[in-house]
C-alpha cells in the first residue's frame, strides 16, 4: 500500500505543521480573543457592581423616604387626634353650657308656672269660699228664714275647708 509507505517521509512534516497550526490557534485565541472576552467580563462585572450600588443607594433613599413618610403620617395622626379631642371638649363644653341654660330657662318657666298655679289656686279657693259662703247664707236664709252673720259663716267655711 502506497499510503502506508509514505508515512515515514511525511510524518515529521505533518507534525511540524500540526504544531504550527496549534501554535497559531493558541496564540490567536489566547492573545487576541481571551483579553477581549476578559475585558467584556470585567466591564459587565463593573456595570453590575455599579447597578447594585445604585440599587442599594436607591433602596436606602426609598427607606429614608418611607421613614420620613411614616413619621409625617404619625405626626398628622397625632395632630388630627389632638384636634378631634379639642373639638370634642369644645362641643361638650358648649353642650353643657346650652343644657345649663336650658335647665335655667326651664326652672324659670317652672317657677313662673308654679307661681301662676298657686295664684290660680288661691283665687279658686277664694272664689270657692266666697261661693260657699254665699250658698250657705242663701240656704240658711231660705230654709230657716233667719239671716246669719256673714263673718260667722266665713269663719265656719274656712274651718271646714281647712279640714278637708
Amino acid at each position: 500500500m502506497p499510503q502506508l509507505s509514505q508515512i515515514g517521509e511525511i510524518y515529521a512534516s505533518q507534525l511540524f505543521w500540526l504544531a504550527i497550526v496549534f501554535a497559531l490557534i493558541y496564540f490567536g485565541i489566547g492573545k487576541a480573543m481571551v483579553p477581549k472576552i476578559e475585558r467584556t467580563i470585567d466591564d459587565r462585572t463593573a456595570r453590575i457592581s455599579g447597578d447594585i450600588a445604585a440599587a442599594e443607594a436607591a433602596r436606602a433613599t426609598a427607606q429614608a423616604s418611607e421613614t420620613e413618610y411614616q413619621t409625617g403620617l404619625d405626626s398628622a395622626r397625632s395632630q388630627a387626634f389632638k384636634a378631634v379631642t379639642e373639638a370634642k371638649a369644645r362641643a361638650t363644653a358648649n353642650a353643657e353650657t346650652q343644657v345649663k341654660a336650658g335647665d335655667a330657662e326651664i326652672n324659670d318657666r317652672i317657677a313662673a308656672a308654679t307661681s301662676r298655679i298657686d295664684g290660680a289656686r288661691q283665687q279658686a279657693m277664694t272664689d270657692i269660699e266666697t261661693s260657699t259662703v254665699d250658698a250657705v247664707q242663701d240656704i240658711v236664709a231660705k230654709l230657716s228664714g233667719v239671716a246669719v252673720d256673714r263673718a260667722a259663716i266665713e269663719k265656719q267655711v274656712k274651718v271646714e275647708l281647712a279640714h278637708g
